[in-house]
């Protein structure tokens, strides 16, 4: 599977940049033996935390661990009037394109040094971000041509998909809270709209109000975070950092719910190996059946399934790996229809 990206999106001066950093200073700060890149000077690989790997790493004895990551894109920031070109919005808009989803970053701090583009109100900013991916994909559907007489029927399909999107859009109203049949989606996917892809809220606190309750803006997952307190973060290990955290009330870092969040918004789970050479977390889309899992390990294993050997995680670690199942009859072996869940621990079999 193709690296999944998640852009960050914000007004000027929100913080967005910051939090990027201190994503990858804490990429770099942790990870030893963990898979850490950065493609180009806004594009960086992080890893998804896993407190699993390492339990199974010291059943199987092995010393290399290898998560799921993702691809964080910063984005160019947005100034009102983006979907006409305004500022940096050109760039703005390409690049969100190719993200898989949308972490909005929403200022939602005090500082007389760092002046305030958008609103006091941390609402009306998603909504004037929201406004210009409205009125974006509206230039995209304006640009769509009706059908020809002797049109196909996909071209029909697509025009009726057009003109139910087009007053959607003009209502004020995003692509994503719509329903389509599996024909209409087809056409809908080719548009490559911006309004239909998920978003994740992200509300750039100060360090003393992260304990207090959010709510979900607009219905999109929402949480706080502290993008200066994360940064001051990325030099310490893990224990100073949760006793600094714990001073402000909160058990997890930020980045690790950003993390965890961004990557269950974009409809994914992870299926384990565990062997010496290396322990490791593969995504994969829910609803991925095992021939297709074990084509993300190499693709000639797809065709070559023949079936799969699995245990969950917690007999895994509490039995001390395949022997142990085994004898104790804890071991599952699944065919081609098999869909893989969570927490499975899978030896794939294919014809060699």
């Amino acid at each position: 599977m193709s690296q999944l990206q998640a852009g960050l999106v914000g007004l000027p001066n929100v913080g967005k940049s910051t939090l990027f950093n201190a994503l990858l200073s804490k990429q770099i700060a942790d990870a030893a033996n963990y898979p850490f890149c950065t493609i180009d000077p806004n594009v960086g690989v992080v890893e998804v935390p896993d407190d699993r790997l390492p339990k199974l790493a010291e059943v199987v004895q092995s010393q290399k661990l290898v998560p799921a990551a993702i691809e964080f894109v910063d984005i160019a920031g947005l100034v009102k009037g983006a979907h006409k070109g305004e500022g940096l919005g050109n760039q703005f808009l390409a690049h969100i394109r190719e993200v898989d989803t949308i972490v909005m970053v929403i200022r939602d701090f005090e500082s007389e040094n760092i002046v305030r583009a958008g609103s006091v109100n941390p609402v009306d900013d998603v909504q004037t971000l929201l406004t210009e991916l409205q009125l974006a994909d509206l230039q995209t559907i304006e640009k769509q041509q009706p059908p020809r007489p002797n049109a196909e029927k996909e071209e029909k399909v697509r025009w009726d998909v057009t003109l139910k999107i087009k007053s959607q859009l003009e209502s004020g109203q995003c692509v994503d809270i719509m329903t389509f049949s599996d024909e209409q989606l087809q056409e809908v996917k080719s548009l490559n709209l911006l309004t239909i892809k998920p978003i994740i809220i992200v509300l750039n606190t100060d360090e003393n109000e992260l304990n207090k309750s959010v709510t979900d803006v607009l219905n999109y997952p929402t949480f706080r975070i502290s993008a200066k307190l994360e940064a001051d973060m990325a030099g310490l290990n893990r224990m100073e950092r949760l006793e600094l955290l714990q001073a402000y009330g909160i058990s997890e870092p930020g980045l690790d719910q950003l993390i965890k969040i961004t990557y269950a918004t974009l409809g994914l789970i992870t299926f384990l190996t565990a062997g010496e050479k290396e322990v490791r977390a593969w995504p994969i889309h829910k609803g991925t059946k095992a021939p297709q899992a074990a084509g993300t390990i190499h693709t000639d294993f797809e065709k070559a399934f023949i079936k799969a050997q699995i245990s969950n995680y917690d007999d895994f670690v509490n039995l001390g790996g395949w022997k142990n199942l085994k004898e104790t009859g804890k071991v599952r072996f699944e065919g081609k229809e098999y869909v893989m869940q969570e927490n499975d621990v899978v030896e794939f079999m294919v014809n060699t």
